[in-house]
């Protein structure tokens, strides 16, 4: 992942490749910036506009920096800010409307390639405060439609009352019609998951594991020990949330292989390098034996090699998985620790 370096007492900041691709298209405008975007696919669309939702705003002097360093002599003035609204409209400009809700309401809403999927990654007691309003049967037929273990936690937020309303009906339910559960997923659509991209209340833990995700070792290992001092339950939900290198070791071999394949081999020796026994034996274990020696001897050749270095190759593969998983090539599974990441 490329660092951004932040100006103290200014706005200033490096760009990464997917923000310097989303300010130009931005700065382009619906005019120009539409032939470009329609020789992109869909994968390579959700990921600029997920960029662009995310960007914030970009100062004058970011914009003179990067458009020297393309060789233009654009201009512009003021500044341009990446949001929903911002994006929407240049996707507006060239996508039928029915395809720019769809991407950006998985940009806004919870992860999930369809609505239970979505639904089983909204907080449970989001999801009660919800469900307690609508009718039993409905609440029977949601939750028999999403994750397991979700259900549950979201059956035991609902009151008591009509959480065993909802058990009786879940027990007699029979297959439901399939123009009911289309006109159920509309409703939740339209009337729940619309309201909750604009309001949604993220988890606090969630977000702070997600910082800590992006600090250097020593700085998260300082920050983690003093949280435990403080707040030991809440260090320990927040490192059950952070996903680190070492959480690479829970892949199937499929899905490790994938990952190695889209790897720089000088980033992978040198997050090797550092990597604990466990972790370097099973990603040996998963290579043929000839890359293996190769990988070996790459390790062998770079000698002593500085932490920084270490950690930001890591940190470069950690989000290379990510990345993959945003894309659908491998699926990140959350929550007990015995889960995979499988392909």
């Amino acid at each position: 992942m490329m660092t951004r370096q932040i100006v103290i007492g200014g706005d200033q900041r490096e760009l990464t490749g997917d923000e310097k691709a989303a300010v130009l298209l931005l700065s382009l405008g619906p005019d120009f910036g539409r032939p470009i975007l329609e020789e992109l696919d869909e994968i390579e669309i959700k990921a600029l506009s997920r960029t662009m939702v995310r960007m914030g705003p970009i100062t004058q002097d970011m914009l003179d920096s990067l458009f020297a360093e393309f060789v233009t002599s654009i201009s512009a003035n003021g500044t341009i800010s990446g949001n929903s609204d911002t994006t929407q409209r240049l996707l507006l400009s060239f996508l039928p409307s029915e395809r720019v809700d769809a991407i950006m309401e998985e940009i806004r809403g919870p992860a999930g390639r369809n609505m239970w999927e979505k639904l089983s990654n909204v907080q449970e007691d989001i999801l009660a405060s919800y469900l307690k309003n609508e009718y039993p049967q409905t609440v029977a037929v949601v939750l028999s439609k999403i994750d397991t273990e979700h259900a549950s936690k979201v059956l035991a937020a609902l009151p008591e009352d009509l959480a065993m309303d909802v058990v009786k009906r879940m027990l007699a339910l029979d297959p439901v019609q399939k123009d009911i559960l289309e006109k159920i997923e509309s409703t939740l659509r339209t009337e729940f998951m619309s309201t909750l991209s604009h309001s949604k209340r993220r988890d606090s833990h969630e977000q702070m594991a997600e910082i800590f995700n992006s600090f250097d070792r020593q700085t998260e290992a300082r920050f983690i020990t003093s949280l435990e001092e403080a707040d030991r339950d809440g260090a320990e939900r927040i490192k059950a949330l952070m996903f680190t290198f070492e959480d690479l070791s829970r892949l199937d071999a499929t899905a490790l292989q994938s990952l190695i394949g889209k790897m720089d081999k000088k980033d992978l020796a040198l997050a090797l390098k550092g990597a604990n026994e466990q972790v370097k034996e099973f990603f040996f274990t998963n290579m043929s034996a000839r890359s293996g020696k190769l990988l070996k001897d790459d390790m062998e050749a770079m000698g002593p090699v500085r932490l920084k270095d270490v950690d930001e190759a890591q940190s470069r593969m950690v989000s290379t998985a990510k990345d993959m998983a945003a894309r659908g090539e491998i699926v990140i599974a959350k929550g007990k620790a015995d889960e995979q990441m499988v392909a």
